[in-house]
């Protein structure tokens, strides 16, 4: 009896061990699909993870790029700006000289009427002591000058630029020679003659049939009458030479010169 007993125990504890071993690996079963359904949704979520990844890679590379181009574009426009400051800082500086010029500009006008006035006088008493040579040509020019000074439609500036031409021309006289045609009142009468200066050290004429000659005399202002015969090829030579029909030669010529006191 109690054989039978312990072999009815023995086959119920060997399917309830059976029945517990299926119990425990259909629970495996399971916990190795949940293991793996968690595997695979990690690397599903892992794939999109990357992709989002590489997006956000592209577009960083995309942003940096921008960035790269945007801080070029700033690095000229610095360069650019600090250029145009130079130049406008010289612009206001030349602003200030000018808006100062603008300022002197009434003193200057005021000091330079009466300085033009003076040099006008100056050179109208100038030649009027001179050597009497294009005297009209020179009477002209001062009439011109002195004219001007009364109108308003010529600037100061203009007035004073005309005024240094006159003494340049006059200035120009001293260094050349030439000839020019005339008359001079000999014995009484007006003769047509032909007049030769050189510089301002001599002035002389011959007249047009060759017999007379004559030259001024500064000290005397006055009229000297010259031996024809003795000047007469000299002063004809000079003539030739202002003309430029001849070549520059030595001429043997009256000249007044200074005194040993």
């Amino acid at each position: 009896m109690k054989t039978y007993r312990l072999k009815s125990l023995s086959i119920v504890l060997i399917a309830f061990v059976g029945a517990l071993a299926g119990s425990v690996a259909l629970a495996q079963n399971e916990t190795l699909d949940s293991i793996l359904a968690v595997g695979s949704d990690k690397n599903k979520a892992a794939r999109v993870s990357q992709v989002k990844i590489d997006k956000l890679s592209e577009q960083t590379r995309d942003l940096y790029t921008q960035y790269k181009t945007v801080m070029k574009q700033v690095d000229g426009l610095k360069v650019y700006n600090a250029r145009l400051q130079r130049q406008i800082d010289n612009q206001i500086r030349r602003i200030a000289q000018i808006e100062a010029s603008i300022d002197q500009v009434t003193v200057i006008q005021r000091q330079m009427t009466p300085l033009v006035i003076r040099m006008v006088d100056g050179l109208e008493k100038f030649v009027s002591l001179d050597v009497p040579f294009h005297l009209e040509e020179r009477q002209r020019r001062i009439g011109f000058l002195r004219n001007n000074l009364d109108r308003s439609d010529v600037t100061v500036a203009e007035k004073f630029r005309q005024a240094l031409e006159a003494y340049k021309i006059e200035n120009e006289y001293g260094r050349k020679i030439d000839t020019y045609e005339g008359s001079v009142e000999i014995d009484g009468s007006e003769r047509d003659v032909s007049f030769l200066r050189i510089g301002r050290i001599a002035l002389l004429y011959q007249s047009i049939d060759g017999e007379t000659a004559g030259a001024w005399d500064q000290d005397a202002r006055e009229w000297v009458e010259l031996d024809g015969r003795a000047y007469q090829n000299a002063i004809r030579q000079g003539i030739r030479i202002a003309d430029k029909t001849a070549v520059i030669d030595l001429m043997n010529l009256p000249v007044s010169a200074p005194e040993a006191l």
